[in-house]
C-alpha cells in the first residue's frame, strides 16, 4: 500500500490537469506535427529533385554475377537484364572479363553472350 505522499507523487504530471487545457495542448501538438510533416515532405521533394538532376553512373562494359554466397558464377555484358541484380552484380574491366571466362572458366550469360562480344569462343 502506498503512503499519502507516494500517491501524490504518482499523480504528478507536467500536463495540465483540466480538459480544456489538455484539448488546447492536443490541438497545438497536432498543428506542430502537421508542420513537421509538411517540412519533411518538402525536404523529400527537394532531395528527389536534386537526385533526378544528378548524372547516372556510366554502365559498366562487363559484369560478373555472383551467387548468394557472393561467389562469381557468370559473366555478362554490362546492362544485361538477366541474372542477379544489385549486390549480386559487380563491374568488370575488359581484362577481368577475359580472365573470368578464360582462366577462371566462369559461365558466359547465354542471353547477352559476353564471350562473343569479347571474341572468346570455345
Amino acid at each position: 500500500m502506498l503512503s499519502g505522499s507516494a500517491r501524490r507523487l504518482e499523480h504528478v504530471s507536467d500536463l495540465p490537469p483540466d480538459l480544456p487545457r489538455l484539448r488546447t495542448l492536443e490541438t497545438w501538438l497536432a498543428m506542430s506535427l502537421a508542420r513537421v510533416r509538411e517540412q519533411i515532405a518538402a525536404e523529400e521533394q527537394r532531395l528527389a529533385e536534386v537526385t533526378a538532376r544528378l548524372p547516372l553512373a556510366p554502365r559498366p562494359e562487363w559484369e560478373v554475377e555472383t551467387d548468394l554466397g557472393r561467389q562469381p558464377v557468370r559473366v555478362h555484358v554490362g546492362g544485361c537484364s538477366m541474372g542477379g541484380k544489385g549486390a549480386r552484380r559487380r563491374p568488370l574491366t575488359r581484362d577481368a572479363a577475359l580472365r573470368a571466362l578464360g582462366v577462371d572458366r566462369l559461365e558466359p550469360c547465354p542471353y547477352c553472350s559476353p564471350d562473343t562480344a569479347l571474341g572468346v569462343l570455345d
